[in-house]
């Protein structure tokens, strides 16, 4: 038996031998998934104080626990900004670690602003909310958009590797794929929520609501690395619905405000603002919504 496992040894240590890329071997020490997980769901807490807790916060603590979390976030967050900052670097610069920890935390009003918005767009939208309290508690679109805010501070930063890591956690956890790079404005809510995925370099504009399946992409990534830093993703204007499992590929996509997208639809080109496309017959249909009143009610078809 021990013999067979030392020639599992060797043969594992070849395939380290010959898998380049694979290895982090002798390399910088990168930040570590447990620990910006641990920082995620202490964001959370920050955010929306007392809805994460296992205890209730009362108002006398409150000054206490938000200094010490913001301390706490403060230290663990700069250890894995250095790291992150490292790459390619003898040193680990923690000056600068410090400063970027620093002006993101400083944003974080900015961020609990936006999900203000967010949540009273779900209350709003959904007739299925009971209270504010539902929204916060149970609706994973919040959790997911809560560490997509976040990220995108981060991400502004150019800051490598942790806004991504931080998104995917979101992700493993409700379903909801946003890059850290998508730009979203205030007001947005994803019903249900289940398999969206918004792609880096999509801008969704206010009072965008979006059902289950909703995917906004790239129109082709056999370009690789070349593509890298171009709008490739679409752009949503304002006050616009996208229903179930709808596809809108192209970064010179653009979604005209006030717009809704039928469910399944597959969209290659722009739509002029407040049109409302649909299948009809396995035909795809653009109709205007002011000359045509007659063909909608409100959201939908007649």
């Amino acid at each position: 038996m021990d013999r067979d496992l030392g020639s599992i040894t060797e043969k594992i240590l070849a395939s380290y031998r010959a898998g380049a890329g694979m290895n982090n071997i002798d390399g910088s020490n990168l930040p570590s998934k447990p620990a910006l997980a641990s920082i995620c769901e202490d964001l959370l807490q920050l955010l929306f104080p007392g809805f994460h807790d296992q205890e209730p916060i009362h108002s006398k603590d409150l000054r206490r626990v938000t200094s010490h979390r913001i301390f706490s976030i403060s230290a663990r967050l700069s250890t894995e900004v250095c790291k992150s900052l490292r790459l390619g670097e003898p040193t680990c610069p923690e000056a600068k670690a410090e400063q970027t920890v620093a002006e993101f935390l400083n944003t974080l009003p900015f961020v609990r602003q936006q999900l203000q918005t967010d949540i009273e767009a779900a209350f709003s939208g959904d007739p299925a909310a009971g209270s504010f309290d539902e929204i916060i508690l149970s609706y994973p679109y919040l959790e997911a958009i809560a560490i997509q805010r976040c990220a995108h501070l981060l991400y502004c930063h150019q800051l490598p590797l942790i806004p991504r890591m931080m998104t995917e956690w979101a992700h493993s956890r409700t379903g909801i794929d946003i890059h850290p790079g998508a730009h979203i404005k205030s007001h947005f809510f994803i019903d249900h929520g289940t398999g969206v995925v918004v792609g880096e370099t999509s801008v969704i504009g206010r009072h965008v609501k979006m059902y289950q399946g909703v995917s906004l992409v790239a129109r082709s990534l056999s370009g690789g690395q070349q593509l890298k830093g171009k709008k490739r993703h679409p752009t949503v204007e304002d006050h616009v619905t996208i229903y179930a499992g709808t596809t809108i590929i192209g970064g010179d996509t653009v979604i005209g405000e006030g717009s809704t997208i039928g469910a399944n639809v597959f969209l290659t080109h722009s739509v002029p603002p407040r049109s409302l496309v649909f299948y009809e017959e396995n035909q795809m249909r653009i109709i205007d919504k002011d000359k045509h009143p007659e063909e909608w009610v409100g959201d939908w078809v007649i």
